[in-house]
């Protein structure tokens, strides 16, 4: 066995003049009070950045360490699994590859021999160590480490005691840590929070029963054998979200908080009565991550300041338009994270309540109490609100309201959901809202969508294909049939979808004086022309093909973008044909 000598990381940093003594003593009077390692406790200072310790490891001292970028290391979850999970991330190593003479190991920090020991010793192989950014090697450990086989473990077991003769409210009326319905279910949290799922579908069909989680706008599925614990689980997340056990023919709604991971996590719940069971939609807040600001929703800067200037006017109504989960409510509380301060008196009605903040007065509907949105803002506007957010006009009565209170002093901010900025005028109009009225209240209207960034670590470049080839000639002519596009071909970081995170694609539209006289006569055709002619304006798919140049989404996100907001068909010839009133 290779005998590793102890080298002290602070004292060669300090003699290649990378930091300053003074910096060493303070980080290891840090690392005296909290126990990190030193590395991470230089980088969280400010000290020295990972990239640079990371060189300086693999290049600078005498006993190098080779370096292995993580990001674009094809990596066998098979090896990686020769290290258990537990030992893995207390150790920071994965396993990379086995080699002729041992296991290559990549470790955040290799200087570590106690953990070099403790590696050989659970590997009982020869150990081979490499450095690896502590950030990937983190990501990687997420990906490597998923619950999927915890999860058909925990089902089958929670199928043999139902076989027992156990009923479905002995097994989960207990709280009881070890009972299997609770093990399937936190082992089911912990795998969606691990691979930042928004979304857990649970729905029973014939013969299975499939678990789909949504990652990034997609979901993906995970099917189970185990039909039988299908309302187990209902029943279990019906008592946690203190719903009626009873009521199997009716939808219902709730929340609960759950700890996975040591953090907390809201979760909505909605059970809908379905031709086997009954199936339960679960939304996943992450209290822990904070309420975005305005300059992480990754805006063009001209567009914030615009964005910015506009929201932070006295009067007058704000609206935020797109699709279910294009981000709406996210940006309507990045808008309010400015706006909060001790001079504001902000009130929200909102169904439901996301995430909690702190000076605002936010209130949950209610509509089966008589609650509504309309109700609440008549109250709320005798509450001497400076700024009031309705998480949905719904109907003409709060649509009206609303309007009329931009109309007397207050900012109104509040969603649509609509394809574009230019067509929410016309639902504003078709809902029987007069276009004076609009004219008088309506200052600007920001439309949005969420695009899937192509990941990082496998993507490649790619032609567009003959589809996409049509699309762009029908959108641009021939500017950028020529263009260099990227995509992912899939890879264990991003689940062999080609894609991790995503990323908003706006448009936002300011009424202007001729677009304003136009509006007042109520003639939402010229107006759509000329809106779409405003200085400024820009549509979405004009900014999701910026990113596709970029190299940051695909031609086929972009398209999907355009199909959304205009109804094409992605696929085909039949789009370089269309006549030019389809396409803006």
């Amino acid at each position: 066995m290779v005998q590793r000598r102890k080298i002290r990381l602070g004292e060669l940093l300090v003699q290649n003049r990378i930091i300053s003594t003074q910096q060493l003593e303070a980080a290891l009077a840090e690392q005296k009070k909290s126990g990190h390692k030193l590395g991470r406790i230089l980088i969280d200072k400010g000290y020295i950045n990972e990239d640079q310790l990371v060189q300086f490891l693999s290049k600078q001292i005498s006993d190098p360490f080779p370096f292995v970028d993580l990001a674009h290391f094809k990596l066998d979850p098979e090896v990686a699994r020769m290290i258990p999970e537990i030992h893995a991330r207390r150790l920071r190593a994965v396993a990379l590859k086995v080699e002729p003479k041992g296991v290559l190991v990549g470790m955040s920090d290799p200087t570590n021999i106690f953990a070099y020991d403790e590696l050989t010793l659970l590997l009982g192989k020869p150990v081979n160590l490499a450095v690896v950014r502590e950030a990937d090697l983190l990501k990687t450990l997420d990906t490597v480490y998923r619950r999927t086989e915890q999860i058909t473990g925990f089902a089958q077991e929670l199928r043999q005691e139902l076989g027992r003769g156990d009923t479905t409210q002995e097994l989960v009326a207990t709280d009881v840590a070890d009972a299997p319905v609770v093990k399937l279910l936190q082992t089911l949290f912990e795998d969606a929070l691990q691979i930042k799922a928004s979304d857990i579908h649970i729905e029973p069909d014939e013969t299975v029963l499939r678990i789909r989680q949504r990652v990034d706008g997609v979901l993906q599925e995970h099917v189970l054998n185990e039909k039988r614990i299908a309302p187990s689980l209902v029943l279990r997340l019906k008592l946690m979200a203190g719903l009626d056990i009873s009521e199997k023919r009716l939808p219902q709604d709730g929340r609960f908080s759950i700890k996975v991971r040591g953090r907390i996590i809201d979760i909505r719940i909605s059970t809908m009565p379905v031709q086997y069971g009954e199936s339960v939609v679960m939304r996943l807040l992450d209290q822990s991550q904070g309420v975005l600001n305005l300059d992480q929703l990754g805006m063009p800067d001209e567009m914030r300041r615009r964005f910015e200037r506009i929201i932070r006017r006295p009067r007058g109504i704000v609206l935020v338009t797109g699709p279910t989960g294009s981000g709406k409510t996210t940006t309507l509380y990045a808008a309010l994270q400015l706006l909060n301060s001790p001079e504001n008196k902000i009130i929200t009605v909102e169904d439901p309540v996301e995430y909690r903040l702190p000076r605002i007065n936010q209130v949950q509907v209610h509509t089966d109490i008589g609650l509504t949105f309309a109700r609440v803002l008549r109250s709320a506007l005798r509450q001497d609100p400076d700024i009031i957010l309705i998480g949905e006009m719904r109907d003409e009565e709060t649509a009206q309201i609303g309007l009329r209170a931009a109309m007397t002093g207050h900012l109104v901010l509040s969603t649509l959901h609509t394809n574009d900025a230019v067509s929410t005028v016309n639902r504003l109009l078709d809902m029987g809202i007069a276009g004076y009225l609009l004219v008088s209240a309506l200052n600007a209207i920001l439309a949005q969508r969420l695009v899937r960034r192509i990941c990082t670590s496998c993507q490649q470049p790619a032609p567009p294909s003959p589809e996409a080839q049509a699309w762009l000639h029908a959108k641009t002519g021939n500017q950028h049939l020529q263009a260099k596009f990227m995509r992912g071909v899939g890879c264990h970081h991003c689940n062999n979808t080609g894609y991790s995170g995503r990323i908003g694609v706006y448009e936002l539209l300011e009424l202007t004086e001729q677009t304003s006289m136009i509006l007042s006569r109520g003639d939402s055709a010229s107006f759509a022309v000329h809106a779409k002619r405003t200085a400024g304006y820009r549509p979405l798919e004009q900014m999701a093909l910026d990113y596709a140049l970029a190299g940051i989404t695909t031609i086929d996100e972009v398209i999907r973008v355009s199909a959304d907001t205009e109804a094409l068909e992605p696929a085909a010839a039949p789009v370089a044909a269309a006549p030019a009133s389809a396409v803006s």
